[in-house]
């Protein structure tokens, strides 16, 4: 959300804003309802005023016998006070309009964002790794999944219905290997780890920019009561929601989660394998900070890096791409992704993403803190992926396959593994 005098003072950049992430929104609209609303405001305002006096003046008649001067004057009040209430019913009408406006409006957009319709317009920014050129005819994870015993896709099904899965032994151990991992450097980094709801309340998505836009990604719980979210932002976020936080030092939060999203229009894309599921973990990284754009920039390209961390302990090639307008949600102000090499696809594929929200989601969720004057500002928040899974075992086995059909565990990835150093 943005702030509604900033709205009407660049509604112009708003507009370009909506229009270069493909949003279906007219900033004219709210600015009609918000210039609506201001009239009504003063009216009532200026009509409560009325009533006041004119209450005074009735008492005053009353006091001085005046009985019938204090008839006639209550049934002037009692002609106001329908009016009055005809005014308030409006304007809370357009309050309403105003809100629902207001939840749909853009964040803008950095001056360094790509600009283009979709991901294949994002610009990559560096690569990491050499891909490599198997001497043998190299298996899909889905093949390797099932050689090797450690994914059941078809029980899965079974089970869940499609985009499910089951992981068996080894598989779910590379699976906890890999977030265990995140979890250790971010610790290392002085992150501070959380265990968080992940069934939140419909309020908490709507705060944190989540909903209405993506409100078809998201499983609803006993008719909407309560949704299961897709990613940890949402609860480390809301972590400080209606409070004024001490930023004296960026808060560094990083949690491991359930996800869950519903993958609604995303049919015929992904099905096979791994890749596009409705259930999978992921170990997520929140920052908040002080309203500085040079503080938030820095802490933004500290998490992807962050991130490339990870992937080389991982050994895996993967590159960083700067995420284009087109391919941005409403919420974001800056965003990078990280694509890792996936041989079955024969191209890199999104593993992580990270993005600078400014103060978009603390206006939402009301955190502040207190600048050098005393004076309460709105927070910058970011967030990040550190690793998703069981996405991430798609490169991971793909790329550590042996001519024998047999994986190679990473160095970093084997105290988790129980010693192992290769999957057979």
């Amino acid at each position: 959300m943005l702030d509604i005098r900033m709205i009407r003072i660049r509604a112009q950049e708003v507009q370009e804003a909506a229009r270069r992430k493909g949003l279906n929104f007219d900033v004219t609209h709210l600015l009609k309802a918000d210039e609506r609303r201001r009239e009504l405001l003063m009216q009532v305002e200026t009509l409560r005023a009325k009533r006041n006096k004119r209450s005074d003046i009735i008492t005053q008649m009353l006091r001085k016998g005046r009985t019938e001067d204090a008839e006639k004057e209550k049934l002037a009040a009692s002609e106001g006070m329908a009016h009055l209430k005809q005014v308030e019913a409006e304007l809370r009408a357009v309050d309403g309009e105003f809100e629902t406006l207001m939840f749909d409006v853009p964040n803008f957009i950095s001056p360094d964002t790509p600009i283009g319709l979709s991901d294949r317009d994002n610009v990559e920014v560096r690569r990491y790794g050499e891909v490599a050129a198997f001497p043998f005819e190299a298996k899909s994870h889905v093949e390797l999944g099932d050689s090797l015993g450690i994914v059941d896709l078809q029980r899965g099904v079974k089970i869940g219905g499609s985009r499910h899965y089951v992981l068996r032994n080894n598989g779910l151990l590379l699976h906890r290997a890999v977030q265990q991992l995140a979890l250790d450097l971010l610790a290392a980094k002085g992150y501070d780890l959380l265990d968080v709801p992940i069934l939140v309340k419909e309020e908490t998505l709507h705060a944190t920019g989540f909903f209405p836009s993506n409100r078809d990604q998201t499983f609803a719980v006993n008719g909407g009561e309560r949704w299961l979210a897709g990613t940890a932002e949402v609860p480390l976020v809301s972590l400080y929601s209606g409070e004024i936080v001490d930023v004296t030092e960026p808060l560094l939060l990083g949690a491991v989660s359930p996800c869950f999203r519903s993958e609604v229009g995303s049919a015929g894309r992904d099905v096979h394998g791994l890749y596009r599921v409705h259930q999978f973990s992921k170990v997520e990284q929140v920052v908040i900070c002080r309203a500085d754009e040079e503080l938030s920039e820095q802490l933004l390209q500290n998490m992807v890096k962050h991130s490339e961390e990870l992937l080389q302990l991982l050994e895996l090639p993967y590159r960083v791409v700067a995420v284009c307008s087109g391919d941005m949600s409403q919420k974001n102000y800056k965003q990078y992704d990280i694509e890792t090499w996936m041989p079955s696809r024969a191209d890199y594929g999104e593993t992580h993403s990270a993005s600078n929200v400014l103060d978009f989601q603390a206006r939402r969720s009301r955190i502040r803190y207190r600048d050098e004057e005393g004076q309460l500002q709105f927070v910058h928040t970011l967030n990040n992926t550190m690793v998703a899974s069981p996405r991430i075992l798609i490169p991971l086995l793909e790329n550590h396959q042996q001519e024998d059909g047999s994986v190679y565990i990473p160095a970093a990835l084997r105290p988790y593994m129980r010693g192992m150093d290769l999957l057979s």
